[in-house]
């Protein structure tokens, strides 16, 4: 699961506030008071909002945020020879099989990969049985959760690797 932090600023009064997250890449929520003007927006990683609002717009609004934060941030995933993931800044080390497996994914990030293309690129001399795949997709599936990827199953096709699951945390 991602996390996204989005920042709750009063504006104008936490201009340097607003100027340090910016340049950080932080989201932003502008909580604006009801006789100030309204602010222009430095990037699409920050909105504003008019008080007196309800927590349920502000929510709303934190929400999207987050979710434009995720199509700015997001990178694709790629793996390289030493079987070493990457996605933005993070990372995770796989072993030889699941690195296999993860190449095989990779190639149609988003869609689906047929069980028997997974055990054709995993075990090329043949699989060791049904489970084999199994067992070795729910080990990559917690392998790569921290780098908010995610791997579904889509029942009587295959598998489908994508971007994990917004989480939205506001700070208090």
């Amino acid at each position: 699961m991602v996390v996204v932090d989005v920042a709750l600023l009063r504006w104008p009064m936490e201009e340097d506030r607003r100027q340090a997250l910016a340049a950080r890449g932080g989201s932003r929520l502008l909580l604006v008071e009801a006789d100030t003007a309204a602010p222009d927006a430095i990037d699409c990683l920050e909105d504003w909002i008019r008080l007196p609002a309800s927590q349920d717009d502000i929510d709303a609004r934190c929400r999207a945020i987050a979710t434009r934060a995720m199509v700015h941030n997001s990178e694709t995933p790629g793996l390289d020879p030493d079987g070493v993931l990457r996605v933005g800044a993070g990372w995770v080390s796989l072993p030889p099989l699941e690195a296999r497996l993860m190449s095989a994914l990779l190639e149609r990030f988003g869609a689906v990969v047929s069980r028997d293309n997974l055990s054709r690129t995993g075990w090329p001399t043949g699989a060791p049985g049904r489970n084999a795949l199994d067992v070795h997709m729910l080990r990559l599936r917690r392998r790569i959760a921290p780098l908010g990827l995610a791997i579904r199953t889509v029942r009587s096709r295959g598998y489908l690797l994508e971007a994990g699951e917004l989480q939205m945390v506001q700070p208090a």
